[in-house]
């Protein structure tokens, strides 16, 4: 249920695409519906969150195979950390999803190389480095428009 996100990786086409959708859909019900999270809430989401998805990546890659399709809570994580401590909100949800899965299809350097480790940490790492590109592209955008990220 967590490797696949609520079973979004059983999507018969794109299951990274419909695993991040329902993490960007999550993100933007937590700001309707609550305060942004904290500097203290956003890391315990991102480490939590990232030993969550290797864990349960790795017992999933055990099952299925190497970085089976159907595991997307890596593309979870990847998205958090792709919005992590910017300001809250819908442009940010669609920004963050829009560049997120444009570098995690591209997989720019170390991502791809990072693959090639085993298990849960392969299957989860490349991912974080796409976010951490996304979350310094998304900042130079918003600094570019003058909102000073």
């Amino acid at each position: 249920m967590i490797a696949t996100l609520g079973y979004a990786g059983y999507a018969p086409i794109a299951p990274g695409t419909v695993g991040t959708a329902v993490v960007t859909l999550l993100y933007c019900a937590h700001f309707f519906l609550s305060a942004p999270l904290s500097i203290l809430g956003w890391c315990l989401l991102l480490v939590v969150g990232f030993f969550v998805a290797v864990y349960t990546a790795d017992v999933a890659s055990r099952e299925w195979g190497k970085d089976p399709g159907r595991v997307v809570v890596d593309e979870g994580i990847g998205f958090f950390v792709t919005v992590a401590f910017l300001p809250t909100g819908l442009w940010t949800a669609i920004a963050g999803f829009f560049v997120f899965r444009a570098l995690d299809i591209v997989k720019p350097p170390p991502a791809r190389q990072l693959e090639a480790l085993p298990g849960g940490w392969g299957i989860v790492l490349d991912d974080v480095v796409a976010g951490i590109y996304g979350n310094l592209i998304l900042r130079l955008l918003f600094f570019a428009m003058g909102l000073g990220y």
